[in-house]
C-alpha cells in the first residue's frame, strides 16, 4: 500500500513539475483513458477489500479498460459519432465506478 502511494505522490509531483502537453491527435482520448484507468482502479480497491484482489487480474483489467474504451472511442470518430459513443462509454464506466464507490463506502464505513 506504502509504495502505492509513494508512486502516486511522485507521479503528481513530477506531472506538476514537468508540465507534459498532450499531442493534438490524443486529447480526445485522453479523458476517455482516464475513466477507464479510474474504473479499474475502484475495481481494484473494491477486489482488495473484499479480500479477492489480484495484481495480475488487475495490470490487465487496467490496461484491457483503456485500451479498449479508446479504441471505442476511435471507431465512433472514424464512423462520425465520436461524441455519442464517448458519451457512451463515460455513463456505462460511470456506473461501474460510482458501483464500486458504493461497496467500497458499505465496506468501509459498515453502511
Amino acid at each position: 500500500m506504502i509504495p502505492g502511494v509513494i508512486a502516486l505522490v511522485a507521479g503528481v509531483v513530477l506531472g506538476v513539475w514537468l508540465d507534459p502537453t498532450v499531442p493534438i491527435w490524443l486529447q480526445p482520448y485522453l479523458p476517455i483513458a482516464v475513466i477507464a484507468a479510474l474504473d479499474a482502479l475502484f475495481g481494484g480497491v473494491r477486489a482488495r477489500l473484499d479480500g479477492i484482489f489480484d495484481a495480475k487480474v488487475f495490470v490487465v483489467s487496467f490496461v484491457s479498460n483503456v485500451v479498449i474504451a479508446a479504441l471505442i472511442v476511435f471507431l465512433g470518430d472514424k464512423l462520425g459519432v465520436g461524441a455519442q459513443l464517448s458519451t457512451a462509454v463515460v455513463v456505462v464506466l460511470g456506473i461501474r465506478i460510482f458501483g464500486n464507490a458504493a461497496a467500497i463506502r458499505r465496506h468501509v464505513f459498515k453502511a
